[in-house]
């Protein structure tokens, strides 16, 4: 992540950093577009406290999951700025059985972020194939991530 980013870190997003954090090694959690960014993290819905799983009105399950998808931009001195925009996508699990995902947006001080839940089973791969798109940006910008989810 770039230092002077310009806006403060929201709660979901930082423990979504966190999580990916304590995840296995992996590749970064962003997919560069030009001066557009798409950040996600995926994790199961039960690792959420009670309060912010209310807060953002989350169901807390060992069986759901959540996907947090946010855009930002480049601007001066390579400062990154959270952008409004949309974000679509279905997840496929292993046997290509395929679930849209209902993104909902959240903002939260200078944050904006947009988040989905979905179902999963125990040591199931998913897939994402999500496309977020931002006024200003030359083309949708889509991003596939394939993450096996577990049960805390």
């Amino acid at each position: 992540m770039k230092t002077g980013i310009v806006f403060r870190l929201p709660l979901l997003a930082a423990l979504a950093m966190l999580l990916s954090l304590a995840a296995p090694v992996q590749a970064a959690q962003f997919v560069q577009f030009g001066d557009y960014q798409v950040h996600y993290s995926v994790f199961p819905s039960s690792l959420l406290t009670p309060e912010v799983a209310a807060q953002y009105n989350i169901v807390r399950s060992k069986s759901i999951g959540v996907v947090n998808v946010s855009i930002l931009k480049e601007g001066d001195h390579g400062r990154l700025k959270p952008v409004s925009g949309q974000v679509e996508g279905q997840v496929v699990n292993d046997i290509q059985q395929q679930r849209i995902l209902g993104f909902r947006r959240i903002n939260e001080g200078n944050a904006i972020y947009y988040i989905a839940e979905f179902q999963f089973i125990d040591g199931e791969l998913l897939t994402f194939e999500l496309e977020a798109n931002a006024p200003g940006a030359p083309d949708t910008m889509p991003v596939r991530v394939a993450q096996t989810l577990l049960n805390d």
